[in-house]
């Protein structure tokens, strides 16, 4: 028994890194890690198991403690498992304009969820700016009432860190350190900043360019045009709070239509099932192609599955 596991939480991480083989690009190779294999098939595993046991090295959360979280539905997903194996009541907190697969996920690993509506004039799979900033208002309401604690991985520093002493230091092992760039779509930030970090560190040559809506290119510093997009999970045109703009070589953005048509691709003819924010990294990584020389490879992440988005417009044919 010399593979056997104590829990699930222990799975986490260690995610494959793929080559693409049919991306059409001439000069780079794209290579993208593959997020959904962990539990709760996303990233955001990561730094959920790594802000509980944080809290829990500093006496912060103890046994009977409730814990609530803000989400767009993966980071709730993660401390949910997290929740579930270490005995902890938990709490999520999301916009109605979230897919319903996580709603029903979350309710399953046994979490609460509280949908808070979406605001005025929103569309039905868009969270914007607005919709996410009564997600706030509200998290904060219940976090005071009922005496929860909240990891809140917008400002909990173990969101980069932990990208930084795990995925970028994942990444830089299984590639044997032959990467020209990275990109990735910003949410929290926590991806980028943490996996960029660990990149410089390794070699200050590595490329990294953050990722954003093309009609919110807030961190770019262009004018938004709306938070109206349909890539999930970020792009709200906020600056996150431990935001490093060393570590920023350039700018990416995408469309909307790019995102689902690159997951689109990726599905059909890589035979790999991302979610919009897959799509949206890999196609910010193939406009690449035009300005790097011959061989360079770039690198990408997945953070988590089409599955989460099949009552949604991506995979609607």
């Amino acid at each position: 028994m010399d593979d056997v596991r104590a829990s699930v939480l222990s799975t986490i991480g260690n995610t494959p890194l793929v080559k693409l083989n049919r991306t059409g690009c001439r000069n780079i190779e794209i290579y993208v890690k593959l997020e959904y294999y962990s539990p709760g098939f996303s990233i955001k595993d990561r730094i959920a198991i790594g802000m509980i046991e944080d809290a829990e090295r500093k006496g912060i959360l103890k046994k009977g403690d409730t814990v609530i979280g803000k989400t767009s539905g993966n980071t709730g997903i993660g401390l949910a498992i997290a929740c579930a194996v270490k005995g902890y009541k938990f709490i999520t907190v999301m916009s109605a304009g979230n897919s319903m697969e996580k709603t029903v996920m979350l309710k399953a690993l046994g979490a609460e969820v509280v949908l808070v509506p979406q605001q005025p004039g929103e569309g039905p799979y868009v969270v914007s700016r607005k919709d996410n900033e009564a997600v706030e208002k509200k998290t904060d309401e219940l976090t005071e009432e009922l005496h929860a604690y909240r990891p809140n991985q917008y400002i909990n520093p173990v969101n980069y860190l932990i990208h930084e002493y795990t995925t970028g230091s994942e990444i830089i092992k299984q590639s044997d350190g032959n990467i020209d760039a990275f990109v990735a779509f910003v949410g929290t930030g926590g991806t980028f900043v943490g996996i960029s970090s660990a990149l410089k560190k390794f070699r200050k040559d590595i490329k990294c360019y953050p990722v954003e809506p093309d009609s919110a290119q807030f961190l770019a510093g262009k004018q938004v045009i709306t938070t109206r997009h349909k890539i999930q999970g970020g792009g709200h045109a906020v600056k996150p709070p431990y935001w490093d703009e060393s570590l920023v070589d350039g700018y990416l953005s995408v469309t909307d239509d790019e995102a689902i048509d690159t997951a689109r691709h990726l599905a059909s003819k890589e035979g790999i099932f991302p979610g919009f924010s897959g799509g949206a990294n890999v196609a910010a990584a193939m406009k690449l192609d035009k300005t790097m020389d011959r061989g360079s490879i770039v690198v990408t992440v997945l953070p988590d599955s089409g599955l989460k988005y099949l009552s949604s417009d991506l995979y609607k044919f």
